[in-house]
């Protein structure tokens, strides 16, 4: 602080240059009050809303989660990490982790300008673009969740209200993957005809440029069947066959399986149509989700108390376990249970098996990690195990891949920034990858969009590590019970 004398003289010498009080005003001359212009003052009465996440780091509150933003803007950038993937691609305010939050935080304000709350077409507007890739869950200061502060939104905003054809579409693909698992050729012929294809991608509400996946013709189950396990007396591990993985990309789940035979273990396959309801978050149909979810624990849970790890191949099934379960149900014991004894295929693989001789593939990968094991499980033990098989890995800085479960898929804007952001460093990176260069993706989705920009056909971990077994010591890991079988390919 000044001397009194100093301040004085100061504080005339302003008034005569600065009369009107336009150069830096109220800091040193007539300073505002320390409660004024306070976004949380005295006068401050939030509104507490109603929700179905139960916010258990947030005390259990909306209102506190969203305003964990203070607007420090780290997300406003447009490179590194994988934050805000809209932002990066529009480089619009309100497509920023922090545009949309402010927006959240006046949804919950008494007084505040949003006065339709969940029901608002503002902030549905503004939510439209986020890619739900759960970047800001890690990569933001005061770690912001805008995947699931949007999924609670939409849950709201369409209560008693019907949906885009596309929540319908994407949202329910277990139950379309079911019904065509019956006829798999036949679903295959009519998402893929010139006429009948165009036509039910207007009716699904997905992109004309985007290429369906196929069907498999047999499904990862059905594949399993009459399969005579290489270690019955092994320990046992749960294999999850997620609706991708068992419906899209069968080889995935035989290739874990002779991984997972080959490191002494007995692999079990849950029975029935299960789902971890992955989808549905992205349409904020959370009361279905839940009900997936208390399907999951019925069928998984006897296994998981005992003792059974569960192991996932898509990481967005195993954030679902981790993150949104323990999320809806955090008091339930058995959602405990499955959230702490879920693993990828790495993080058991390192954890489990410790003694298993890791195969070894001298060749180079170029790796895309999947946004939400970013955001929720970590890459460490993926990155290495794979240099323990003596991998040469370039992991590119790319954030989202752009696809982001069914976003890419959908018309519009949608498919736009989706094929924008793939891009802005992944797709260029693929290009210039060398032919035996193997690229590595353990998302469905990220695999999809690799091969719609690419042309490039991307393999899981552990179609990587099969491949190592193969060519190196421990001898061949063909699938003896899926021989001379097709993958709808």
């Amino acid at each position: 602080m000044l001397p009194p004398e100093l301040m004085r003289a100061f504080e005339e010498f302003k008034r005569v240059w600065d009369p009107d009080g336009r150069m830096n005003p109220h800091k040193l001359i007539d300073p505002y009050p320390l409660d004024a212009h306070l976004r949380e003052g005295a006068a401050y009465r939030p509104v507490e809303l109603e929700t179905v996440f139960r916010y258990p780091l947030d005390g259990g509150s909306f209102t506190e989660a969203a305003g964990r933003c203070f607007g420090v803007g780290k997300c406003r950038h447009l490179s590194g990490g994988v934050m805000c993937p809209s932002f990066m691609v529009t480089r619009e305010e309100r497509h920023s982790t922090r545009g949309r939050a402010r927006l959240l935080q006046e949804t919950a304000e008494s007084a505040g300008p949003v006065r339709d709350r969940w029901r608002s077409d503002e902030v549905r507007e503004a939510l439209n673009l986020c890619l739900a890739c759960k970047g800001c869950r890690s990569d933001c200061p005061v770690k912001v969740d805008m995947a699931t502060y949007k999924a609670e939104f939409l849950h709201h905003y369409y209560a008693r209200r019907p949906r885009p054809r596309q929540a319908y579409a994407l949202g329910l693909i277990d139950r379309w993957a079911r019904l065509a698992s019956r006829v798999p050729r036949l679903a295959n012929a009519v998402t893929h005809a010139p006429v009948l294809g165009r036509m039910a991608k207007l009716a699904a509400g997905i992109a004309q440029r985007r290429d369906t996946p196929r069907f498999a013709t047999r499904t990862f189950r059905r594949l399993m069947t009459g399969h005579v396990p290489r270690n019955p007396g092994g320990p046992p591990v749960l294999l999850w066959p997620d609706t991708f993985t068992e419906h899209f990309q069968p080889e995935v789940g035989v290739a874990a399986v002779d991984v997972l035979e080959s490191a002494g273990f007995r692999v079990i396959v849950p029975d029935g149509p299960l789902c971890c309801g992955r989808p549905l978050y992205d349409y904020g149909m959370l009361t279905l989700a839940r009900r997936y979810l208390r399907r999951v624990l019925d069928t998984v849970g006897p296994y998981v108390e005992v003792g059974v790890p569960v192991v996932g191949l898509e990481p967005s099934c195993v954030a679902v376990f981790r993150d949104e379960l323990p999320n809806l149900l955090p008091d339930d014991l058995g959602a405990r249970r499955l959230s702490a004894g879920s693993h990828t295929l790495a993080e058991f693989l390192t954890r489990c098996a410790p003694d298993w001789p890791v195969p070894r593939l001298r060749r180079r990968a170029l790796v895309q990690v999947h946004c939400h094991q970013h955001a929720v499980l970590g890459f460490e033990a993926d990155r290495a195990l794979m240099r323990e098989m003596g991998l040469d890995l370039e992991i590119p800085d790319s954030g989202c891949c752009g696809m982001a479960g069914s976003f890419g898929y959908e018309a519009g804007r949608h498919y736009e920034v989706s094929a924008a952001a793939g891009e802005r460093v992944l797709f260029p990176a693929v290009r210039a990858a060398g032919r035996r260069t193997l690229v590595v993706a353990d998302g469905f989705s990220c695999r999809g969009q690799i091969a719609a920009g690419t042309g490039r056909r991307p393999l899981h971990l552990a179609q990587v590590l099969a491949l190592a077994i193969r060519e190196g010591e421990l001898g061949p890991v063909a699938p003896r019970h899926a021989k001379g079988d097709d993958h709808g390919r």
